[in-house]
């Protein structure tokens, strides 16, 4: 496949969610979207499960570059400390097949996709359906989440390639 391949990621410690989009001559289009599911299972088995599954997607898909939002710390620190967690478990994933990962704050890829850092979920879900040319597809939260992190990612590849701006 001509263009470049990003995996987006939306680390979560029960639900990680994935994207793969690829850019051929300027247009985005899907590859593939999903969560990972965790389950119940003690905190260790939950990491090798994000980090097997992302590696898995990473190896079906070879990606060029990988993107995941930063982790949003608010007043549940216990909470904080697992999201980090599931999120080095798939920056490990990463980091073994040789990826660089970019990083985004959570306004960051809604004010890249909607126009506003503080747009709303299914605000940012229907711009990710429009971006890919999938009207009324129904992906759940965190794989849209992972999509529009991974567009986002292209939109400031572009940007840079533009402009020839550091990010």
């Amino acid at each position: 496949m001509a263009g470049v391949v990003v995996l987006g990621l939306d680390p979560g410690s029960r639900v990680t969610g994935f994207g793969v989009v690829a850019e051929v001559s300027g247009q985005a289009r899907l590859v593939e979207a999903g969560t990972i599911r965790t389950g119940d299972k003690d905190m260790a088995a939950r990491l090798g499960i994000i980090f097997s599954k992302v590696a898995a997607v990473i190896e079906r898909h070879g990606p060029a570059e990988a993107a995941m939002e930063n982790v949003f710390v608010a007043e549940n620190t216990a909470s904080a400390l697992k999201l980090g967690q599931a999120r080095g478990a798939a920056l490990a994933a990463c980091g073994g097949a040789g990826l660089t990962v970019a990083a985004y704050a959570p306004m960051e890829v809604k004010k890249s996709l909607v126009g506003a850092g503080r747009a709303e979920k299914s605000q940012v879900a229907f711009m990710v359906a429009r971006v890919l040319g999938m009207k009324g597809a129904a992906w759940p939260t965190d794989a849209s989440d992972a999509l529009a992190v991974a567009v986002c990612h292209l939109n400031h590849r572009r940007m840079q390639r533009l402009t020839g701006a550091p990010r």
